[in-house]
This record gives structure tokens, C-alpha cells and sequence, in this order.
């Protein structure tokens, strides 16, 4: 029969290093204001007696958690994943912990995710895009719990977005392709009836059509999941089309590879048959051959921003007015002028 060893105390490990239970747990919860000898003391101290903070009852007792939580929509790629980074990063400077969930793109699982990061006391919470139940947001509201919106832009929303104006970037690249003799014209989308960034970026490119003299309504479009697979069906169902397109918009450089991928398969050149047109800038866009022309996406400053917004409203301060990044056309070699036929 074994018998348990007690659970390790702040009292043990202050005795240990030699040093006052202050000293221990100011290392633990602020280690920039402590001397690094005295640092590396006390972290020998707590790895060799296997403590872990009492968290729980540090926070019943302050009322805090120091924890925020963010909801993504998907960890299957790394579209999300350079922005989580940087936000996991700053919040890490200013003593904070994150929590992360993944909703699949769906409202209803991202609802319950976000019941249930208030539930385990996130103060505060990052969330994709505006669109969702008017009721989750006045559950937020009722709770004190705030949010910040990223990977979108818009001044008029009341709560803070830190983000882009998907709109006006999808607008500014299919600007450009339509100036190299694009007309036949087709995107391969997100499901838009609850993706507020699919949504934009499908009237960006509606918005630049108009501009250009060009009907919206001959804009082909195939909402698909974002993945290689799909990306790489909706091409092959597109360019098996009556009316083959000359330019393929991609609501991700996820589907964009896809397409590149399938282009491949069917003997289609890029870009000499189709241009093909990607969003993100994930480092996917860089590695593929060919290099795909995309939409540049401020992933990390987006991050950064977003931390510092919602650490200062957990600390009580005044919201601060949406903050708009820029998102760059970056030209690689799968954008080309349609050839003379």
C-alpha cells in the first residue's frame, strides 16, 4: 500500500530556497520584479518539490482569474494560428493565461464554448468576426464579461473590433486582377450565411466587378468548408464548367492550394490558363508552387493589439475605438494577364 505524499505548499518551497513566502509568490506571479538569482532559487525550489499554484483559490479569493479566453473557428490549419500567438504572447507580458476553444465554424458550438470559458472565469474573451446571436452577446454583457473582435473591421459595431476591412481587401486584389483583362471570374467561399469575413470578402470582389463595368451576377461561386480537398473539388467542378473562368478567387490560401493542387491534376497551367487567387498570406501561400498571390493578413499585430485591448478593459479602463490594420495584395507568380486567344 502506498501511501500519498502531501501536497507541497507556498510555505515549503519559500523554506527550501531560503526565502519569505512574498518573495516565492511575487516570483510566481510578477518574475520581472525579482532579482534572477533569487528567480532561479525559487523555480529549482518549486521543480524539485512538484508545486503548482492554487490558482483556484487565489482567484475565489481576489475575485480574478488572469485568465482570457479566445474562440476560433478552426485549428485544422494555420490560418488562425500566427495571431493566436502573438495575442497568447502579449497577454503573457501583462500576467495573463489563455484559454482556447475551437468552434468548427459553428454558432451553436461557439456558444456553448463561450458559456462554458465565462463558466471556468475567463474575464474576458476574443471572438472572430461580429457575426453571431444578438442573445450571446447580452448573456457577455450581463456577465461583465467583454470582448474584442479581430479578423474584422467595423466602426460602427458596438463592441471593439481589432481587425481589417475584408471587404476592401478582397476588393483591392480583384481590382487589380480585373485590370490584367480578367472577366470570367469565379470564388471558391466559405459558407457565408454565418461568416461575416466570407461574406465581405464575396461583395469586395462584387464591389470592384461593378466599378470595372462587370455584372456581379456572372461572378461563379462554390461555398465549400475551408480545406486542401475542397478547394481542390470546387476548382476541378468550376473548370468543368460551360464557361471555364480566367481568375479563381479563394476565400483562403487553404483552398487556394487546393486548387493549385487540382489545377495540377487536370494539366491546367497557373498562371498561363488560370489565374488563382488566394487570402491569408499563411506561410502555405509561400511554400506553393507556384508562389500564390494573396491577401496579406497583419496576423500578429492583430494579436498584439487585440491583448492590450482586452487587458485594459479587464482593468476597468475606458473602451478604446476599433483599431483598422491594413491588409496588403502581396503578387506572386499565380496572377498573371489573360492571354490572346
Amino acid at each position: 500500500m502506498t501511501t500519498q505524499r502531501p501536497t507541497p505548499t507556498l510555505h515549503d518551497v519559500a523554506a527550501k530556497a531560503g526565502v519569505s513566502t512574498a518573495t516565492v509568490s511575487r516570483c510566481l506571479n510578477f518574475p520581472d520584479q525579482v532579482a534572477e538569482r533569487t528567480r532561479k532559487k525559487v523555480m529549482t525550489a518549486v521543480r524539485a518539490l512538484g508545486y503548482s499554484p492554487n490558482f483556484g483559490a487565489k482567484a475565489m479569493a481576489a475575485k480574478r482569474t488572469n485568465t482570457i479566453g479566445a474562440i476560433i473557428p478552426t485549428m485544422e490549419n494555420a490560418v488562425f494560428a500566427r495571431g493566436l500567438q502573438a495575442f497568447q504572447e502579449e497577454l503573457r507580458v501583462h500576467g495573463f493565461t489563455l484559454l482556447v476553444a475551437s468552434s468548427s465554424y459553428r454558432p451553436d458550438v461557439e456558444e456553448e464554448q463561450i458559456r462554458s470559458l465565462v463558466a471556468r472565469g475567463a474575464e474576458a474573451l476574443l471572438l472572430i468576426g461580429h457575426e453571431r446571436d444578438p442573445d450571446v452577446y447580452r448573456f457577455l454583457e450581463t456577465q461583465g464579461v467583454p470582448c474584442v473582435v479581430t479578423w474584422a473591421y467595423d466602426p460602427h459595431q458596438p463592441r471593439p473590433s481589432v481587425g481589417f476591412d475584408n471587404c476592401e481587401a478582397m476588393r483591392t486584389l480583384a481590382a487589380r486582377v480585373i485590370s490584367l483583362g480578367h472577366r470570367d471570374l469565379a470564388l471558391i467561399s466559405a459558407d457565408t450565411a454565418s461568416n461575416d469575413r466570407a461574406k465581405a470578402r464575396q461583395r469586395g470582389i462584387e464591389h470592384a466587378m461593378r466599378e470595372a463595368g462587370l455584372s456581379p451576377e456572372t461572378l461563379s461561386i462554390i461555398e465549400a468548408p475551408y480545406s486542401i480537398e475542397n478547394g481542390a473539388t470546387a476548382f476541378e467542378t468550376l473548370m468543368s464548367s460551360n464557361i471555364r473562368p480566367t481568375a479563381v478567387f479563394c476565400g483562403n490560401d487553404v483552398l487556394a492550394v487546393g486548387a493549385l493542387q487540382r489545377a495540377r491534376d487536370m494539366k491546367i497551367a497557373v498562371p498561363d490558363d488560370v489565374s488563382i487567387l488566394g487570402f491569408d498570406d499563411i506561410e502555405l501561400a509561400q511554400v506553393a508552387f507556384p508562389a500564390l498571390t494573396t491577401v496579406h493578413v497583419p496576423h500578429r499585430e492583430m494579436g498584439r493589439r487585440a491583448a492590450q485591448v482586452l487587458v485594459q478593459q479587464v482593468q476597468g479602463q475606458p473602451m478604446l475605438e476599433p483599431v483598422e490594420l491594413t491588409a496588403e495584395v502581396i503578387i506572386r507568380d499565380t496572377l498573371a494577364g489573360v492571354r490572346a486567344h
